[in-house]
């Protein structure tokens, strides 16, 4: 359940998401050049229909996050593309809620965002498989971290929900499991057909 809907989570967490999505929000909008627009638009409809395709996994339900890979390719401005997800399926499917909009936005956006980050600079055309095994570890965690970032938020606001939270989190395990596979042979594939995609320039704000 990485949507969270309307009326679980505190007024002190929502304050909090909210303002660190908008930052996050503010930053992705401020390096998005004309030439980014295409990209982040096709990325934003990848993790739309990705995001909407929910399956039922014990007592909750999974769906796919994509969030390293987008934030591999799109760095901060992957803030912009699953803000427009995410607004775009709270209003069209009541995915989530639209109070929890920015708290949403900071669990999917930026574990990807930090863990794609991280692990860019040894992502290397030369070295395809390595690179590959690297951004699949970055999109495993990011799952992970998202899962726990929506835990902590849970738990923070109603401590009733506590004991659900290790289920929860435990649900997305296989999930992490496959956004690693997925993320691995997407990034293998581009590294033979268009490496520029995961240039650099994804986390300098300018276009490759």
């Amino acid at each position: 359940m990485a949507h969270i809907p309307d009326g679980i989570l505190s007024l002190p967490v929502l304050a909090a998401g909210t303002l660190a999505g908008a930052g996050g929000l503010m930053l992705g909008i401020r390096r998005l050049g004309d030439r980014d627009i295409p990209r982040t638009a096709l990325l934003a409809a990848v993790f739309f229909i990705a995001s909407s395709l929910a399956f039922p996994l014990g007592p909750t339900s999974v769906h796919l996050l994509l969030g390293g890979l987008i934030g591999l390719m799109l760095g901060w401005k992957a803030f912009p593309a699953i803000f427009v997800g995410l607004l775009l399926q709270a209003l069209l499917f009541g995915f989530g809620g639209l109070t929890t909009l920015g708290v949403d936005l900071v669990n999917m956006a930026l574990p990807g965002v930090a863990l794609a980050a991280a692990v860019r600079r040894f992502v290397d055309a030369g070295h395809p498989s390595r690179s590959a095994a690297l951004v699949g570890m970055a999109a495993a965690l990011s799952v992970i971290v998202t899962a726990g970032l929506v835990g902590l938020e849970i738990a923070l606001s109603e401590p009733a929900f506590a004991p659900a939270v290790g289920v929860m989190a435990a649900a997305y395990l296989p999930l992490a499991a496959i956004e690693a596979v997925v993320s691995a042979f997407v990034t293998l594939y581009l590294l033979k057909v268009k490496p520029e995609m995961i240039g650099a320039s994804a986390f300098t704000g300018t276009s490759p």
